[in-house]
């Protein structure tokens, strides 16, 4: 009996402020960010998304959700919302622990060593699935692009077979809906193992994996120059578009009612994983007290209001039924015949998803790195490269399970787990606000959540209901998140709670 109370008492020990902080302190990263940098990777890694890739499923529906439809705007507010609720509470986080690491930072300063390993686990999970996601949207968007230039460019190069720019699970898909045999359009090794490689989506995780070992000051220039490309597009988009918007587009309003509407707001909320990872960039924020506050607030907040015009107008230029669900906004401008708009959407496009990419591959290195830090995963990938002053073998090894990932994940299942993971994490990080009022009531908080225990009781409301209904329709990603957190815990078990007690004794 004493032995498990004993390790009990492991699993619940928590890793106090200070000593995070004392640790960050003593890091070799450089502190190279500032407000401006904060809000562009935070605008980076959210509008992209939403805008370019999941506001098409939203608004239409998925193989396993139906569409919100026009009514995709209210989805949009109320994912918003929810999302208000648990900025705030990160912002008071990351004001006083100013740790990277984000939500799994928390988590350990709080509820203790296990729960902070499965919150690491699944923020694993909700960053490594999310950039596969954004990769595969981003080879989608390439071809769309390069369509523009069919009498220019070589036939192979626009038009590559399907095995070369998708994973199995989407060419089996595509073969079933164009009515072809799939074993006469994709190679196989031996006469029974499918080739299917997205080399584009290969092509730029490990282009940005380099950049990232250079860097996190070069990423955030060239995150910059993306954002400011992406945005003047998407403006352009509202402002163009509007003009071919027919109000009888948007009528019915909400055709699959409430259960669209919901499940609008649980598919869209993929997007705002943006200011997580903000969070994230703690230790290389200049002034992270201050500046971590407005980058998260501020980038939720652009963000929302740009979500909001661009579903106004692409559900108002086109049917919400025949809206493209892998490239919605240039579909939606070669459906009104603006065929040279459509391209110039479409390279506005790939610089939006090349930020996300690179935001999120920046979130994954460094929670592997706070995780390793703490001893959770091998010394070796908490490494700092001499010259560059960057994790570089944990960015290796994040950008390798991104590319293996592509091989096999497709977008919708991709979208739906990373949802499943952050939704779970900023429950968590709103119920780790109330847990440090109580434990540690006196500790200098440099930015408040008004209202408590009012806000961080709704944020775990709003999330956890979203997460709830959300369950009764998507089946696939409902099973392999469960399954993905049960890996967790036999993870712990085996490496982590006796690496862990070794630590201790040396």
């Amino acid at each position: 009996m004493n032995k498990l109370k004993k390790i009990f008492l492991n699993m619940a020990s928590v890793k106090s402020a200070d000593d995070f902080i004392d640790t960050a302190n003593k890091s070799e990263l450089k502190k190279t960010l500032g407000i401006f940098d904060l809000i562009i990777l935070g605008i980076g890694a959210v509008v992209g998304t939403g805008i370019f890739t999941i506001v098409g499923v939203a608004a239409k529906g998925g193989p396993e959700a139906v569409g919100a439809g026009p009514a995709l705007i209210i989805s949009m507010v109320l994912a918003a919302v929810a999302c208000i609720f648990t900025a705030l509470c990160y912002s008071e986080f990351a004001s006083m622990i100013p740790v990277a690491g984000s939500a799994y930072t928390y988590t350990y300063a709080t509820m203790g060593e296990f729960m902070a390993w499965i919150v690491g686990w699944i923020l694993m999970l909700e960053y490594a699935i999310g950039n596969i996601t954004v990769a595969s949207a981003w080879t989608g968007y390439l071809f769309q692009l390069l369509k523009g230039f069919e009498h220019v460019l070589p036939s192979w190069l626009v038009n590559p077979p399907m095995w070369l720019i998708n994973d199995y699970r989407t060419v089996t898909i595509l073969c079933k809906d164009q009515g072809l045999n799939i074993k006469e359009q994709i190679p196989y090794l031996f006469d029974t193992i499918p080739i299917a490689i997205n080399v584009p989506a290969i092509f730029i995780v490990t282009l940005l994996t380099i950049l990232l070992v250079k860097g996190v000051r070069e990423s955030t220039r060239l995150a910059s120059i993306m954002v400011g490309l992406n945005l003047c597009i998407i403006l352009s988009f509202v402002v163009f578009g509007a003009f071919y918007v027919k109000p009888e587009n948007w009528a019915p309003f909400a055709p699959n009612g409430i259960e669209g509407i919901l499940s609008g707001a649980f598919i869209i909320f993929f997007a705002y994983i943006g200011f997580d990872a903000i969070s994230t960039a703690a230790e290389e924020t200049k002034n992270p007290q201050r500046d971590l506050p407005i980058g998260i607030l501020g980038t939720l907040t652009i963000c929302t209001i740009l979500y909001i015009l661009v579903t106004l107008v692409l559900t108002g230029m086109i049917p919400f039924s025949m809206i493209d669900t892998h490239a919605p906004i240039a579909h939606a401008m070669r459906f009104v015949g603006q065929d040279k708009m459509a391209g110039l959407i479409s390279a506005g496009a790939l610089a939006g998803l090349t930020s996300v990419l690179l935001v999120y591959q920046l979130g994954t290195t460094r929670i592997l790195y706070a995780m390793s830090r703490d001893n959770f995963l091998p010394k070796i990938l908490q490494k700092v490269h001499k010259k560059y002053k960057t994790p570089h073998v944990v960015t290796w090894l994040s950008g390798i399970i991104v590319i293996l990932g592509a091989l096999f994940m497709d977008l919708n299942i991709s979208a739906e787990l990373c949802n499943f993971g952050t939704f779970t994490s900023f429950i968590i990080v709103c119920v780790a606000v109330l847990i440090l009022r109580k434990t540690d009531p006196d500790r200098k908080r440099p930015f408040r959540v008004p209202f408590s225990p009012i806000v961080p009781i709704l944020g775990i409301l709003s999330c956890g209901g979203l997460m709830i209904y959300s369950l009764g329709s998507l089946k696939t990603s409902a099973k392999l998140f469960p399954l993905w957190v049960i890996l967790g815990v036999m993870f712990y078990f085996i490496y982590c709670y006796n690496n862990q007690r070794k630590n201790e004794n040396k």
